[in-house]
């Protein structure tokens, strides 16, 4: 693990600044993200952990321009997100980043394929490239034998890999990534996110993953921990 900033020599594939967001619960404002800043180097592997409630997923959702920040900056690609309209910021998040969550969303009317297919044919191009580009990645997770099974005719370890060549279709310069195992057991677990970090290892994809997992956290490059709203180096104690 090394505890240095979060920062780049050259450029960032993604980094927010002064990031903050406040929710209004009961009339009374709850600020659950205070003056982050974060910088995300190509091929990074960076895992952020934190108490349930800590605000994980909300900085995820912030980042990958799934919601907007009360105050500071998102930038992907040098491009700052939170200038973009709803519609160009879609586009940029459909080109330059994947998502991975804890349960795979695989549409349950499509075969494996389409599915992972799925975000390169909403770019309105032809299906046989996407296909194609699909099935590449779905050998590479090892489904190259189930690319015309249904979700449901698929293990949940299996769903799961399903999920991740789906968010890595369109060769994305991020993955984010919400406790992408957190529904799997052990050994299962442990299968998918050795495939994850091979992926992000020979693609170059930035990888950055929220987890309560500390056993996986501690298999990144850094590891971040976020406490009161604040993003900080995590120490040793934090992983224990």
């Amino acid at each position: 693990m090394n505890d240095a900033p979060i920062k780049t020599e050259d450029y960032s594939v993604l980094a927010c600044s002064n990031l903050s967001k406040t929710f209004t619960e009961v009339r009374e404002p709850v600020t659950v993200l205070r003056d982050i800043d974060m910088e995300v180097a190509p091929g990074a592997r960076i895992a952020v952990i934190g108490a349930s409630g800590s605000g994980k997923s909300t900085l995820l959702h912030l980042l990958g321009g799934l919601d907007t920040p009360t105050t500071g900056h998102i930038r992907i690609g040098g491009q700052d997100m939170t200038r973009l309209s709803n519609a160009a910021r879609g586009k940029l998040r459909n080109e330059k980043l994947g998502f991975i969550y804890q349960f795979h969303h695989l549409l349950p009317e499509f075969t494996t394929v389409e599915n992972v297919a799925m975000p390169l044919l909403i770019r309105r191009g032809k299906s046989k490239p996407a296909l194609d580009a699909a099935r590449e990645l779905l050998e590479k997770v090892g489904l190259g034998d189930r690319l015309d099974h249904k979700p449901t005719e698929l293990s949940g370890g299996e769903r799961q890999r399903a999920a991740v060549a789906r968010a890595l279709v369109t060769r994305p310069a991020c993955i984010l990534a919400d406790e992408p195992t957190g529904n799997l057991d052990h050994r299962t677990a442990a299968s998918v996110f050795d495939m994850m970090l091979e992926l992000n290892e020979s693609l170059n994809t930035s990888l950055v993953m929220v987890t309560h997992d500390r056993t996986l956290a501690q298999r990144m490059d850094q590891v971040w921990t976020l406490s009161e709203g604040r993003l900080a180096p995590a120490q040793a104690a934090d992983l224990a």
